[in-house]
């Protein structure tokens, strides 16, 4: 059963069963109250143009839905997939009323913000027009529109050439923002004291406003004595770059890895000087005001907002915590953080993309880089692991180019998977994941810079830089058939995992995770995710059966993406109430 929900102006909404009796429109007031007695009568499957528009609401009046279709994201992977071209070709256009996703702006076009489902000071004001909500300005469409559109987009997935795997990918991407939409609600456990000591130690006082903390300013004032330069800006990357050259420190860049090359006694300060400017910016005192509400780190994940599938954020900077801030990450009294890590995620499904029976032992109950080593194709675990990251991401030089041989004649079909995925991107061709998520086509300026070469009047300058794009483009598309499809397996674990937790509830006497709001607050939660690993908040009785369901969901992902592939998904899996306790 499915029933859709959209607008219909001046704070109403509609909700319709297109085969059933259940029509109504009522106040956003009410919905909450609707949605959970249809969700609890009829666990249908909810269509709406974006779950940004609806989850928030219902989540803060503690109503979780168990499915919807994501309009908005399956759109967007039918638009470009290549599994399903000829239908789209005679199917009716994508109505005007549904806005892009996040990952299909031109490549060659800078990617603009999603915006957020409310302003952050305003995180719990529902009252805004879903129009308004979802950032595009458009008319909010009719349940007629939304049911036109689910049908059209089912069709073009039982017409793409491998159906189920489409009607997968559609289910574990609509399932993904559900997922993202709760772990905004949810947060990410915060100490916002044990945060602030780490700020302290590292940085000295918090500063006052259009001040830098004292511990920055003392590196900057050895810098500058260093390198004899007593008006130097140093958060200027050109004044830097002229005193270091000044002082005969020959570098082409400030970058990190450049600056260690030389031996000098502005290098040490400055290092530390970068890396604390990193932390104040990133992660300081201004970071945790905007950010930490009622102990919860509420991050804007952008769920399918990258080509591959991968995630982004858009405000929070959740996937980028650096580890000197995870000791903040704490479970609430009585509860525990129940971490997971897929092991060595990327090359595994290479392996079972592949078919590869080689690799697929290699890496059978065991570390795979090290089963490497032990066939002995390469002699230690890093060089195994840096020939296996170069065959996925394209290295040609260096210790990779000098590996990736190695590897293509221990594991000939892995290697030749993702050689063919570069051939294809290198003639500006499209790539498809396992499920159907296909990559996007180079930007304008690679085809005129190979348009430019295949010229009359082409230079020898003109025949490099093309041979030189369609490397990179290669390079790209080698990886995105990789990358994607992890991402796939991480959405269907995730999707797997949700309603095993729902089913768990709070033991007698265990207190509340309050601040994670009514719908999670007596119910173990996913409160974070980062590509292959996640965190559940879970209630120190339930810590058992919740790390259970995590390895049961990774083993399922597994399953639906490759059947009886024998590729197994291992997970580094660790219980703790502190974040930065893990090993």
């Amino acid at each position: 059963m499915r029933i859709a929900i959209t607008a219909t102006g001046a704070g109403r909404v509609a909700i319709g069963d297109p085969d059933g009796p259940e029509r109504h429109e009522v106040d956003r007031e009410h919905l909450p109250a609707l949605v959970a007695r249809l969700e609890a009568e009829h666990a249908p499957r909810w269509v709406w143009r974006d779950t940004r528009e609806w989850a928030p609401l219902l989540l803060a009046h503690g109503v979780r839905v168990a499915r919807c279709h994501d309009l908005r994201l399956c759109g967007a992977i039918l638009a470009w997939s290549t599994a399903v071209a000829t239908a789209r070709d005679e199917a009716p256009a994508r109505p005007e009323w549904l806005p892009p996703g996040p990952a299909e702006a031109p490549v060659d076009e800078p990617v603009a913000p999603v915006a957020s489902v409310a302003a952050h000071a305003a995180l719990f004001e529902l009252d805004a027009p879903s129009e308004i909500r979802s950032g595009d300005g458009s008319r909010p469409p009719s349940l007629a529109d939304l049911d036109a559109e689910h049908d059209r987009q089912l069709a073009l997935a039982d017409a793409a050439d491998s159906p189920g795997a489409m009607r997968l990918l559609l289910a574990a991407e609509s399932a993904g923002a559900l997922v993202a939409a709760e772990l905004r609600t949810a947060g990410l456990p915060w100490d916002r004291g044990e945060h602030e000591r780490v700020l302290e130690a590292a940085l000295g006082p918090r500063p006052a406003p259009g001040r830098k903390p004292d511990r920055m300013e003392e590196l900057a004032r050895a810098v500058r004595e260093a390198l004899d330069a007593p008006s130097l800006n140093v958060d200027s990357h050109a004044d830097l770059l002229r005193a270091l050259r000044a002082a005969g420190i020959g570098v082409g860049s400030t970058a990190r890895w450049e600056l260690r090359e030389h031996d000098h006694p502005a290098i040490e300060p400055l290092l530390a000087y970068k890396r604390l400017a990193r932390l104040w910016s990133a992660n300081g005192w201004a970071w945790l005001d905007e950010w930490i509400v009622d102990r919860r780190l509420r991050a804007e994940y952008v769920a399918g907002g990258t080509a591959t599938g991968r995630w982004a954020t858009s405000g929070g900077g959740a996937l980028q915590l650096p580890k000197v801030v995870r000791g903040a990450v704490t479970a609430d009294e009585g509860w525990s953080l129940v971490v997971a890590d897929a092991s060595q995620l990327e090359p595994r499904v290479l392996a079972a993309l592949a078919r590869d029976p080689a690799m697929a032992a290699a890496g059978r109950g065991r570390d795979l880089y090290r089963a490497i080593v032990d066939a002995g194709v390469v002699e230690s675990r890093d060089e195994a692991k840096v020939a296996l990251l170069g065959a996925m991401y394209g290295a040609t030089s260096g210790d990779s180019g000098r590996l990736v041989p190695r590897l293509g004649r221990a594991y000939p079909r892995a290697m030749a998977l993702v050689d063919d995925a570069a051939r294809t991107g290198e003639a500006g061709r499209r790539v498809t994941t396992l499920l159907g998520r296909s990559s996007p086509l180079p930007p304008t300026s690679w085809h005129e810079t190979q348009a430019r070469a295949n010229g009359v009047d082409a230079t020898a300058a003109d025949e490099r830089r093309a041979r030189s794009a369609a490397r990179d483009w290669g390079r790209f598309t080698r990886n995105f058939v990789v990358q994607g499809t992890a991402a796939e397996w991480a959405l269907c674990w995730m999707a797997s995992l949700r309603p095993r937790l729902a089913a768990m509830s709070l033991p007698p006497g265990a207190p509340p995770a309050s601040a994670s709001g009514p719908a999670f607050e007596r119910m173990p939660h996913l409160v974070y995710f980062l590509h292959d690993e996640l965190i559940v908040h879970a209630p120190e009785g339930l810590t058992g059966a919740v790390a259970d369901a995590v390895r049961e969901s990774a083993a399922e992902a597994g399953r639906l993406l490759f059947g009886e592939a024998p590729v197994e998904f291992p997970l580094d899996l660790d219980i703790v109430r502190s974040y930065a306790a893990v090993s």
